[in-house]
């Protein structure tokens, strides 16, 4: 289950890495700029021109997705699985907007396109504790 503490670890201040696998089991990991939520059991991902994770993703719908507390530097693993994608909607509308505005702040206006919010359920999240410490 998502929590509160989550939050700002979703809002695409630091990129996510996610990782998928296509049938084979060959990963790619790339990194996403918004790991949005949706409710307590679902995130979205921005689908923009991630083609080799979509391809994944529809022969294979698992993936993973490490999310980073920009404040706190805590960090969380998230396995997820492939539910739907939406191209239009409450989602979809809300993802754009938020898109829009990280673009704008990267100056990557004219790059940044969402062509679907694809909709995650949440299987398990995990501390993740793989952060360098310096002593």
């Amino acid at each position: 289950m998502i929590t509160e503490e989550m939050f700002p670890a979703l809002q695409g201040v630091i990129p996510s890495c996610l990782v998928t696998c296509n049938k084979e089991g060959i990963p790619n990991a790339t990194y996403v700029s918004q790991v949005f939520y949706v409710d307590d059991d679902e995130v979205a991902l921005s689908f923009q021109f991630f083609n080799k994770t979509v391809r994944n993703v529809r022969e294979n719908p698992y993936a993973a997705v490490k999310i980073f507390h920009p404040g706190e530097m805590k960090m969380w693993d998230l396995e997820l699985e492939f539910d739907r994608s939406e191209t239009d909607g409450d989602v979809f509308d809300q993802m754009e907007m938020q898109l829009e505005a990280i673009a704008s702040m990267t100056g990557m206006s004219d790059v940044f396109k969402l062509h679907a919010a694809d909709i995650y359920k949440v299987k398990s999240i995990k501390p993740s504790d793989h952060l360098v410490k310096n002593e």
